[in-house]
């Protein structure tokens, strides 16, 4: 049972209690690629068996929101589930925002939520910012593609299509677009359409999936690996299967490696005309 399930993640829950579903349902280790807020809702890819060791691979791909805004409020977490430290701050237009937004396209520095689960000497920002402990986080690099105002649906709130990579917190985003205006944001929505290969539009909530249907979700590996092939045989399959390397010629980079009965394996890396595996799948 080796794959992905596409949970569409329902709001106010916690992405652990998604991935628990999936354990229970099909009796093997999970995890998930990229943790959504309780707050927010959308494409939570989740990893079955095997599949968990290609994390770090999906981790890094691009990843598509719909943010929901809403200026003149600062909260502590940065998003409308924290405490209201200050309201009545400026409520900026259309084409003051606009007027930013190129700003915060393509690679900037970012400085993440203290309510977030990054490390601060061995412990969660969220745990010791719920303790009262005074700490600062480092800036980090961020890449941000696409940044676009889709429209205003309140007097304040503003909705906003966010394109970017692994990483990037668009709680972070929402602060600093309203720093730069000259007032104060908090998130109030969040849903992810898109992580990787994964979209809302072929994803499943967890609520719908039971032992009898479970299996018909599972997107194989291979189908999301926008990797070329490399068929192994021979002796060389017996080589790259002892953990050796083979000669090859293909381009230096990564391959999804079939072995000569046609089973997929995992994935290879080829440098400087060798091939080795990297990542054992089945």
């Amino acid at each position: 049972m080796t794959g992905f399930i596409n949970i569409n993640k329902a709001a106010h829950v916690s992405s652990a209690r998604e991935v628990a579903v999936i354990k229970r349902l099909t009796g093997l280790p999970c995890g998930h690629m990229g943790t959504l807020d309780p707050m927010a809702r959308g494409v939570l890819p989740v990893g079955i068996g095997n599949a968990c060791r290609l994390f770090d691979y999906f981790l890094t791909k691009k990843k598509t929101y719909i943010a929901t805004f809403r200026f003149g409020e600062d909260y502590d977490t940065l998003d409308t589930t924290g405490q209201l430290l200050s309201s009545g701050g400026a409520i900026p237009d259309e084409s003051q925002i606009n007027g930013v937004l190129p700003e915060f396209v393509g690679r900037i520095m970012q400085v993440p939520p203290r309510y977030s689960a990054k490390s601060v000497g061995g412990r969660r920002g969220y745990e010791l910012a719920r303790r009262g402990v005074e700490f600062e986080l480092a800036p980090k690099e961020v890449q941000i593609y696409s940044l676009t105002l889709q429209s205003r649906v309140s007097e304040s709130e503003f909705n906003f299509k966010i394109e970017c990579g692994g990483g990037t917190y668009v709680r972070s985003v929402c602060r600093d677009i309203a720093h730069k205006l000259g007032t104060v944001a908090a998130m109030s929505a969040l849903t992810r359409t898109e992580s990787g290969p994964f979209t809302i539009e072929n994803s499943v909530e967890s609520a719908l999936l039971d032992p009898q249907n479970i299996s018909s979700f599972i997107i194989p590996v291979e189908s999301v690996l926008p990797l070329d092939a490399a068929y192994i045989g021979g002796n060389d399959q017996k080589k790259l299967l002892n953990g050796m390397s083979v000669p090859t010629s293909l381009k230096d980079g990564t391959y999804k490696i079939y072995l000569e009965n046609g089973q997929f394996y995992g994935l290879g890396v080829a440098e400087s005309c060798r091939l080795k595996v990297k990542t054992k799948l089945c």
